[in-house]
């Protein structure tokens, strides 16, 4: 499959090498792409554009980048170029200010969230909430005592979902779909929760884990 990466930080580094570490094609784009260089020339497998140059080039699209800049990494992405794909969506709200004993503030109210707010500006993507509650370094192929974690998904499209949710099967996950968009005002804020522990004890190689009977 050819997945496209919307971004330039470490998050979406790690999901497009990962990609191509599982046998897919990908293309990571940025507003700069020149920035990319140093990191492209020791990730051979990965290509590299600007923004629509990944969207166009995906099937698969992955949106990481700051929450503030997520709308503007879709508009530069190109309508087009969007229309009718899946996006996994793993931008947090994150607001510019630091964290209250733990807790990063969110530019979002509890009863919405950053993820409905772009479905509704782009309607024919196919957002899917992904890769959103947890730190880079244990996004693929994750090693846990207790087992495969679990990575929250949601959105409209059931065919989105399934396509998102086969590729976070592929990189070492177990998959729990809460539904639709409005959902994501649930799993965005387990960003809140997963960063807790490492800003007051330095913890970050943690996960969740949804227990069935």
């Amino acid at each position: 499959m050819k997945i496209g990466v919307l971004g330039s930080g470490i998050v979406a580094q790690t999901l497009a090498a990962g990609a191509v570490k599982h046998g897919h094609q990908a293309k990571i784009g940025s507003r700069s792409p020149e920035k990319l260089a140093e990191w492209a020339a020791q990730n051979p497998g990965v290509a590299t554009g600007t923004f629509a140059d990944a969207a166009s080039f995906g099937e698969l699209l992955i949106l990481a980048v700051k929450g503030n800049a997520a709308a503007e990494a879709l508009r530069l992405a190109g309508a087009e170029n969007l229309k009718g794909k899946p996006v996994a969506d793993a931008c947090n709200p994150i607001a510019d200010a630091p964290p209250v004993k733990g807790v990063l503030p969110f530019f979002t109210g509890p009863n919405e969230s950053l993820m409905e707010q772009l479905q509704l500006e782009f309607p024919d993507a196919h957002l899917v909430k992904a890769f959103n509650s947890v730190g880079a370094p244990r996004m693929v192929d994750p090693k846990f005592a207790g087992g495969k974690p679990t990575m929250f998904i949601c959105g409209n499209s059931d065919a989105a979902k399934k396509a998102v949710g086969g590729l976070i099967e592929e990189f070492g996950w177990e998959l729990a779909d809460m539904g639709g968009v409005e959902a994501a005002r649930a799993i965005e804020p387990l960003c809140m929760l997963w960063c807790i522990p490492g800003f007051l004890h330095n913890q970050w190689m943690h996960a969740f884990k949804l227990l069935q009977q």
